[in-house]
This record gives structure tokens, C-alpha cells and sequence, in this order.
């Protein structure tokens, strides 16, 4: 069991962070993308070309950060950045005191993410704000500003063309290439990043991330710091749905539309809502993390609120194997208010 390291990054972001940590960051990413080692650069090279290409034409304001990232950290950081994450749990509700919450699950194929999660304390022009991130990371996937809102993100379901296994390899591959094909869009976790920066309320974050065109089609979950401040927002490339009021959120469109598939699976996404439906709003922490929300993908599981001065819990896990057996906790829990932050050198 490790502890969860917390940085002031309010002067330099990602890009401080990721100087800082070098060597985290490298092993991180040999651990994520080692079994591409024997022909790394080969493999890697191309792709981050492919990756870096594409976020020129995307509408992120981070471009410049993440090419300095490269530049320190090397081959495969762009990769990993554009990576994006597998699949997730989210419920946000009203807890005991009546003011809203969020806990959430981040499943993710690469082993590793979960001892290397560290948290980042950082800023801009609407305030300051928490998120769970990795050294070498431009965008956010989970994250809470006190005062103001908390959120996260899901992947959402894949758009088929075919149906049936057979054609799942083809609607992946074209599914991939109309992202990168793609002009305008946000990266999502860089839309979220920057809905953190500069939005004051929890209305002009839903309002920004309604709006704004998405790279590919992205679940959103937020809550505010007043009672019934609770919203979903599920995106496609230019089109928004926003649910109200408390919701759980795993794979799928909350009503299921033709053409779309959930990503697991129907059953497994179904199994996991029906899970978080039974946890009490004043259930012990991280009891919830239990089979099927808890698999052999787990990596991360927070707890948090954006009311007050803000609460925020996060634990790390890691798998024994990939093919069998669920996910251990790796880390010390970590508490915001029982946590001091580290300050990186000048």
C-alpha cells in the first residue's frame, strides 16, 4: 500500500507536473504501453504523429501543454494521452445532508494507472480545483472545485454500422478514423478541464459542455453544491441530451437508441446500475466498490462533493491479471482535508 501523492500544480499545470515527475511519468507509461517495448518507437512513433496531427485541428486550447509533455517525456505520451479510458461507474445523489454527491469507478485495460494515480491541486480564471490524474496528463476525467461543482466522465456507448462480432473490429476501426478525421471538436477530458477553469456555477458548466463540439460521443456526469444540483449530459459530436436529478451512469445512453451499442455489454452495464442503486446515501467509503462495479479493470474509485470546502476521497487499484480475478486496493486512501499538498520546486 502506497500513498497517493498530492501536488500544488496552480503554477504550471500538467506541464510542471509532468517535469517534476519524469520518472514517474516514464514508468507509468512503459508499464501502460510495455508489451509495445520490443518495437516501441517503431509502433509508438507513428502513432503519436497520427495523435498529434489530429489535436491540431481539434478545438483544445491545451495543444501546446501536451507538446511539451512529448518533449520531456518522449515516445508515447501523446498515445496515452489521446488513450481515453475504457469503461466506468458513476452514480451522483443526494447524500445524507440532502447536498450532492458523486462516487465513480474508472476501469481501464492498462495496468499501472492505479499505484501511479496521484492528485493535482489546480487552477484558473473561474478558481481552484482538485483532480485525480496521472503525471503526464493534459486533460481531466474526475475532478471537484469546491464551491462550484464536481464531475466526471463516462465513455459512452459505440456507434455500430453492422451488427453481430463480426463487424465489431470495422465499426471500431471506422469509428476511430472519424475521430481523427475530425475537425473542431474538444478532446472531451479537455472540454472537462477546461469547463473547470473557467466556469464559476454548475449551470455554466452544463451550459459549456452542452454546447461545445465533441471529438467522439462522451458521458458526463456533474454536481453542483446545492440541493437537487444534479445533471448528466450525454454528448454525441453535436448533439446533447441533459438529464436532471439524481442519476447512475455505466456504459449506455440512459434510454437505450438503435445503432448504439454498450460498451462491456447491456447485461454487464445493467448488472452494474442495478449494484449502485442498492448503496445507501450514507454507506461507509468505498464499501460500495464490490463486484460487478469492482472487476479486474478497476483502477481508481472516488467519493466527492463540491458543497462547502469540498470533500474528496480516491484509492487506487491494480488486478493480479488481467484475465482473471478482481481488482485490490494498491494505495493509502486519500482524504483532501487530512492531506497536505507538496509544493514543486522552483
Amino acid at each position: 500500500m502506497i500513498p497517493i501523492p498530492f501536488l500544488d500544480l496552480r503554477e504550471g499545470g500538467p506541464v510542471a507536473h509532468a517535469r517534476a515527475r519524469t520518472h514517474a511519468a516514464a514508468a507509468l507509461r512503459d508499464a501502460c504501453l510495455g508489451k509495445l517495448a520490443p518495437v516501441g518507437n517503431f509502433c509508438l512513433s507513428p502513432v503519436d504523429r497520427l495523435a498529434s496531427n489530429w489535436l491540431r485541428r481539434s478545438a483544445s486550447k491545451y495543444r501546446a501543454e501536451l507538446e511539451h509533455i512529448a518533449e520531456i517525456l518522449g515516445v508515447g505520451a501523446v498515445t496515452l494521452n489521446m488513450a481515453y479510458l475504457f469503461a466506468c461507474t458513476t452514480q451522483a445523489y443526494s447524500g445524507p445532508d440532502g447536498l450532492p454527491r458523486i462516487r465513480r469507478t474508472l476501469d481501464w485495460p492498462f495496468q499501472g494507472l492505479g499505484q501511479a494515480v496521484e492528485m493535482a491541486w489546480q487552477s484558473g480564471s473561474a478558481g481552484e480545483f482538485y483532480n485525480s490524474t496521472w503525471p503526464g496528463a493534459v486533460g481531466v476525467l474526475t475532478a471537484m472545485a469546491p464551491g462550484r461543482f464536481c464531475a466526471v466522465i463516462n465513455q459512452a456507448p459505440m456507434k455500430r454500422r453492422t451488427r453481430g462480432k463480426l463487424g465489431f473490429a470495422y465499426d471500431a476501426a471506422m469509428n476511430l478514423r472519424d475521430a481523427l478525421a475530425s475537425d473542431g471538436g474538444w478532446p472531451p477530458d479537455h472540454l472537462l478541464r477546461y469547463a473547470f477553469e473557467t466556469c464559476e456555477t454548475f449551470e455554466e458548466a452544463i451550459e459549456l459542455i452542452r454546447r461545445e463540439p465533441l471529438a467522439r460521443p462522451t458521458l458526463f456526469t456533474l454536481a453542483g453544491v446545492r440541493p437537487g444540483q444534479i445533471a448528466l449530459i450525454e454528448r454525441t459530436e453535436r448533439e446533447a441530451r441533459v438529464y436532471r436529478g439524481p442519476v447512475i451512469v455505466a456504459n449506455d445512453w440512459q434510454e437505450p437508441l438503435p445503432g448504439w451499442q454498450a460498451r462491456m455489454s447491456e447485461a454487464n452495464n445493467n448488472a452494474r446500475v442495478a449494484a449502485m442503486r442498492g448503496v445507501a446515501p450514507d454507506a461507509p467509503l468505498f464499501s460500495w466498490v464490490s463486484e460487478p462495479v469492482l472487476n479486474r479493470l478497476t483502477r481508481l474509485a472516488v467519493e466527492m462533493s463540491a458543497a462547502g470546502a469540498g470533500d474528496f476521497a480516491a484509492r487506487g487499484y491494480e488486478s493480479p491479471s488481467l484475465l482473471r480475478g478482481d481488482a485490490r486496493p494498491v494505495t493509502h486512501d486519500f482524504h483532501l482535508r487530512a492531506s497536505e499538498p507538496i509544493a514543486l520546486a522552483a
